[in-house]
């Protein structure tokens, strides 16, 4: 069964920020130069991956208000799609599975990536589904596992998730593009008794 975010297991971990600050990533990870911690960012270095074929970084660090805004958002747009579903809770849950609640969230803590793959041209892969389609517009394909994409799209999400599990990220189920490492959700999927990344101010990632 998918954990999600918002499940209470990921809040309860216990986070030991380690201090390592955030950096920007070089060129050859695309032109977003997003800020993520340096451990995130050796993990994406070290990462291997056929000829001709580059990881491509869209997002990196997110800043508390950036991530109140697509929490906001993302909740309007779930009880307009979902009319029937009152109860907060499930509603929170439903939300979780495209923005995490923001006292967990990787991004805040620029432990997570967003990412895809690109060709040798600079050219996007066919992994499915675009980055950030959301459940409702995807009808669920964005979850990496879903089997309705083709052959071709599976095979590139198969490849990305051996290249970046080899260097120790874990994936969001529900978001193919989503990878971590260090936050409340990697140590609770890994069995890591704390997490190593906590929430980093926005002053401080400018």
């Amino acid at each position: 069964m998918t954990i999600l975010l918002s499940d209470p297991r990921v809040a309860a971990v216990p986070v030991r920020d380690c201090g390592e600050p955030l950096v920007r990533l070089g060129a050859r990870f695309g032109p977003a130069r997003a800020l993520v911690r340096v451990g995130l960012a050796d993990r994406l270095a070290a990462a291997t991956l056929p000829r001709g074929v580059r990881l491509r970084v869209l997002e990196g660090h997110r800043s508390l208000s950036a991530q109140h805004a697509i929490v906001a958002r993302y909740t309007r747009e779930v009880r307009r799609a979902h009319p029937a579903v009152v109860d907060p809770t499930e509603v929170a849950r439903l939300v979780s599975r495209f923005v995490s609640p923001v006292d967990v969230a990787p991004h805040v803590a620029g432990a997570a990536v967003d990412l895809t793959l690109v060709d040798a041209s600079g050219r996007e892969l066919d992994l499915g589904t675009p980055v950030d389609a959301t459940p409702e517009e995807s009808d669920g394909r964005c979850a990496t596992a879903d089997d309705r994409i083709s052959p071709e799209a599976r095979a590139h999400r198969d490849l990305l998730a051996r290249a970046l599990g080899d260097v120790g990220l874990v994936n969001y189920p529900t978001e193919w593009w989503h990878w971590s490492v260090g936050d409340r959700y990697w140590a609770l999927t890994t069995g890591a008794p704390y997490a190593l990344y906590g929430p980093v101010d926005v002053a401080v990632a400018a």
